[in-house]
């Protein structure tokens, strides 16, 4: 009996618990589209702890993003002429996000841009797509001679989840696979990209980003071709994965600032970058152990076990 009596009221709480978590998180939760990202469910975590007094999140994500030294220029207008990019198709896919794409992103895809390019809370999304295309066309030793067709087995390269899963394209992903010289490259550029993107992890797997096979894999392959294109330094390129990775993966990320924060006694922006990309903090496993982590210290409750995708 005093459990029913009990029940409206905890029932009236919980509303009540939901819909201020709601006003709180709304903001963030529409910039980053997480589903649509392919981000996944369990980097919303990271939305409640930026409702904490620290500035933790504007220092893994800050609100003025993080700009390289690399314009769009015409990539836009190649990817999308060459069919790799089709245009009704990507436009269709951010409208159902409830995204639509800005005139800016447009101009970008319709006319190119000399614009630098700078990912932040609200373009993360459109630039995870727009690098996954460029990385699965632009030619490259990578993927003509990598772990793609190493591990590929019958099905070939075509078999994972960042050429499988790319459907914005005019017909078949397969059909652009490393065809295009969207960013040429010297022999040591090339060198650079593979050695920096060896030591480049990501979450959401335990592979480095020199084999691809997920979305977020092939949209920061082309990252760092474009940048060493661009006469990057591998210090530079460092530093930028470990921001893009950042906006691609908020939650990790959050994480890892603050296992170093409370470990280390470093902020985000201190931390070393090729130490936070490496396997032992960036990978799957490695983000795996970090939670762990934060969990026996008490500094962080475990989040729902719910994974991320890697579609568009």
């Amino acid at each position: 009996m005093k459990t029913n009596k009990l029940f409206p009221i905890l029932l009236i709480s919980a509303v009540a618990n939901v819909i201020l978590a709601a006003f709180l998180l709304a903001p963030q939760i529409t910039k980053f589209k997480n589903a649509r990202a392919g981000i996944g469910a369990q980097n919303k975590t990271v939305v409640s702890n930026a409702a904490n007094q620290d500035n933790l999140f504007d220092e893994v994500n800050p609100v003025e993003g993080f700009t390289i030294k690399a314009s769009y220029g015409n990539l836009g207008p190649k990817m999308t002429s060459s069919g790799v990019i089709d245009l009704a198709k990507f436009k269709e896919t951010y409208e159902k996000s409830n995204s639509p794409l800005t005139e800016e992103q447009l101009a970008i895809l319709e006319q190119g841009s000399d614009k630098n390019i700078t990912i932040n809370r609200e373009n993360s999304y459109f630039l995870l797509n727009f690098f996954w295309a460029m990385g699965l066309a632009n030619k490259s030793p990578i993927l003509d001679e990598g772990d793609m067709i190493k591990y590929g087995g019958k099905e070939g390269a075509g078999s994972f989840a960042s050429t499988g899963g790319w459907t914005l394209s005019k017909g078949n992903a397969m059909n652009y696979y490393s065809k295009s010289a969207l960013i040429p490259l010297t022999k040591e550029q090339e060198a650079l990209v593979y050695e920096v993107t060896s030591n480049i992890f990501r979450p959401c797997c335990n592979n480095s980003t020199a084999f691809p096979d997920c979305n977020h894999g092939m949209a920061l392959l082309a990252v760092m071709q474009l940048m060493a294109s661009n006469g990057a330094t591998e210090k530079e390129m460092y530093e930028a994965g470990k921001y893009f990775n950042a906006y691609w993966f908020p939650g990790n990320y959050y994480d890892l600032a603050m296992y170093f924060k409370n470990k280390d006694g470093k902020s985000f922006k201190e931390m070393d970058a090729k130490t936070v990309l490496s396997r032992e903090y960036s990978s799957a496993s490695g983000a795996q152990s970090i939670k762990k982590w934060l969990v026996e210290k008490g500094l962080v409750q475990q989040p729902p076990k719910t994974g991320g995708g890697c579609g568009v």
